[in-house]
């Protein structure tokens, strides 16, 4: 089977707290245009992007190795950049895998791509808000194929595909060289979506698998991108609320003076504020692509967002959450109790004071 199509490489910053789409469009100029996913199947109307991204296209991209990747910038409202480097590849099926195996591990690819968007940095600055210090990052491979032909000419078929390259298919979205168990294999092919006989999509942790025709794999390869911002943005406040939360009980378990214990409600003010914040971010950023119902891409969105980890995350950011507000819960009753005990010492020394009063007078 010849397969023909792109090797699409994405490597996704968390580059701010959130980026003003429209100041972001005036500084790129008219070429910047927000790009919503053109879903080709029938989906109802709600199914939607919301703050649909900005796409930057920019010139072509050299390695060190001499190899030119087309390149795109995608920015997302909420502080995540998104840089998209292809290439071509024309080859035999088993071919597909060492090819694939040396794009997914190529530290020059995604060097190139940090430092190609950090040059950008100073151009896009006023858009920014709350600039990250320090980059998290995410990396994620597509193979998007867009032909795959029996020697004869005769397009294959998605159970054809699966059939015959189900131990390949393994491979390459899990990013291994060699062949993997039969478990591991079924686990991946039963996963495997398709809407028409003639598409796949099948989605790994690392990799993602995609045949269609050009116009429809767009849509299905930006749910990828959507799903991959999502895992970068929930390891974000993720490791805000780790920090936060040990700041919190490291306050809570020192010994503090008498005066120190009254900024105990500043504290929990704060650590509540920050709570309300994140529980923003995070349910419109979950919400950044709208699905009610069972469409096909709902369950392309919820398999990528289950197979890249973004669900795992979620779950770790909502018990944080969950956790944060005890603890604030908690921090409020304690200086209530204090303020309480104030008060009952302050009326009992003042009655001691009456009392003391009314013998003297005596």
């Amino acid at each position: 089977m010849i397969v023909r199509g792109y090797f699409r490489i994405f490597s996704f910053f968390d580059v701010a707290e959130a980026i003003k789409l429209e100041s972001l469009r005036a500084i790129l100029g008219p070429e910047a245009a927000p790009r919503t996913p053109g879903f080709t199947h029938r989906t109802p109307e709600y199914a939607q992007a919301q703050n649909a991204p900005i796409v930057e296209s920019v010139d072509p991209l050299s390695l060190p190795t001499g190899e030119k990747l087309d390149a795109r910038i995608k920015y997302y409202w909420f502080g995540v950049a998104g840089v998209e480097l292809t290439t071509g590849f024309e080859c035999d099926f088993d071919s597909l895998c060492p090819q694939s195996y040396r794009w997914m591990n190529a530290p020059e690819v995604e060097k190139a791509a940090e430092e190609l968007l950090r040059g950008r940095l100073e151009r896009f600055r006023p858009a920014l808000i709350r600039p990250s210090p320090k980059w998290l990052d995410e990396d994620y491979l597509v193979i998007d194929i867009e032909s795959a032909q029996h020697t004869g000419g005769r397009s294959a078929t998605a159970v054809e595909m699966l059939q015959s390259y189900a131990d390949q298919i393994t491979q390459l979205v899990r990013g291994e060289l060699i062949s993997l168990s039969a478990a591991e294999r079924d686990e991946i092919v039963r996963s495997a979506l398709s809407y028409y006989p003639s598409d796949l999509v099948v989605v790994g942790w690392a990799a993602a698998l995609v045949y269609d025709k050009p116009d429809a794999t767009l849509a299905v390869i930006d749910l990828l991108e959507y799903a991959n911002t999502q895992l970068l943005e929930f390891r974000y406040y993720d490791e805000l609320l780790t920090n936060l939360l040990s700041n919190v009980y490291s306050s809570l378990e020192g010994h503090e003076s008498f005066l120190s214990r009254w900024r105990l409600p500043r504290r929990a003010g704060r650590l509540n504020r920050i709570r309300l914040d994140i529980m923003d971010l995070a349910e419109r950023t979950e919400y950044a692509v709208k699905f009610i119902s069972d469409t096909y891409y709902a369950r392309v969105y919820r398999v990528s967002s289950a197979k890249i980890g973004a669900n795992d995350y979620k779950t770790l950011v909502g018990e944080k959450l969950k956790t944060a507000g005890e603890l604030y819960e908690f921090m409020v009753a304690q200086f209530n109790e204090r303020r309480m005990f104030t008060l009952e010492v302050v009326v009992a020394v003042l009655v001691l004071l009456d009392v003391i009063l009314l013998l003297r007078g005596k």
